[in-house]
């Protein structure tokens, strides 16, 4: 079957790791099914098994097919999208806190692929009516923003959110999650690409990276990492939260700890989500009617050039790749 897949690590030069071709047929183990994959989306992580990283204690078990996302059909035409978190047999309760969860292409072969086998608990139904391609985008950028901020942040309806950068995956779905649920939303951009896709998504206020803001946020959404942390902590109000879900700028970071207590600021993390919370994000996507903010549709054949985009910072919104 044709698939993209990872031949080793490179942190420096992760591209040319990336390989696409012929790739053997998954193994459908006992309590598992075949998906037959339409859609796969590009995230961050992909970039991740292009240089070596993990959060798993073993290494990646190279080659590897990548992609953590998809959506398709089982054997019996069931329309399906795939939760991409799996755990450690017998776990109960928040999968998040399972220390054994990791994603497709971690330990097992992921979406990139005509087929892929998952768990049975991961073969989600569609809601009847969502169109493959949007289920296909909602399991990694789209399930960490819904956790982030409907579980992690503490906001209510109407207060105002900050999400740093406006481009990305997982700030376009903040934008767009925090819309229709009725935040004020605010955010920086890098750029007027940025800022186009702030405003045109529904933000109700857009500032430059970095820029003062005139009044502070109740809780404040980060992906960015080194370079946004120390603005996002001076940018969320006494009492306030904020949120970390990525470091696409790098992961250390220098911090001031008194304004932190004496201030009572939260700083929590965020990553991927339940399937319970997936669940969710399926419904209340498709029963509000957003159409998640896609960059690009290509053919997987594609994908090279997809993964150079995001590499370089090109992309806006979600990558996503058809068969």
């Amino acid at each position: 079957m044709f698939a993209v897949y990872a031949i080793g690590g490179n942190f420096e030069k992760p591209l040319t790791q990336l390989r696409t071709g012929s790739m053997p047929e998954p193994t459908v183990k006992e309590g598992w099914q075949k998906v037959k994959v339409t859609h796969a989306s590009l995230n961050r992580h992909d970039i991740f098994t292009l240089q070596g990283l993990s959060g798993q204690e073993e290494p990646i078990p190279y080659p590897m097919i990548m992609g953590n996302d998809g959506a398709g059909t089982l054997p019996d035409g069931t329309p399906v999208a795939i939760y991409p978190v799996m755990n450690a047999a017998g776990w109960m309760g928040d999968e998040m806190l399972d220390p054994k969860w990791n994603v497709f292409s971690e330990l097992v072969p992921g979406t990139f692929a005509d087929y892929v086998a998952v768990p049975n608990r991961n073969a989600v139904p569609l809601p009847k009516g969502m169109a493959p391609e949007k289920g296909a985008v909602l399991g990694t950028a789209w399930l960490l923003a819904y956790r982030g901020l409907f579980r992690k942040s503490g906001l209510l309806s109407g207060q105002r959110m900050l999400i740093q950068g406006a481009a990305g995956g997982v700030a376009t779905a903040l934008i767009q999650l925090g819309k229709a649920a009725g935040f004020e939303i605010w955010t920086t951009v890098r750029d007027d690409k940025g800022a186009k896709t702030a405003e045109r998504l529904g933000a109700h206020r857009i500032f430059k990276a970095g820029e003062k803001l005139p009044v502070k946020a109740d809780a404040v959404f980060d992906s960015v990492g080194t370079k946004t942390i120390p603005h996002s902590l001076e940018s969320v109000k006494r009492g306030g939260t904020v949120v970390t879900m990525g470091m696409t700028t790098g992961s250390e970071v220098s911090i001031q700890l008194l304004p932190i207590f004496v201030q009572e600021i939260t700083l929590a993390g965020a990553v991927m989500g339940t399937r319970e919370e997936f669940i969710q994000l399926l419904n209340f996507v498709h029963n509000s009617g957003i159409k998640p903010e896609t960059g690009k549709i290509v053919p997987l054949e594609e994908a090279e050039a997809a993964f150079a985009e995001m590499w370089e910072g090109k992309n806006l919104g979600k990558t996503l790749f058809t068969r």
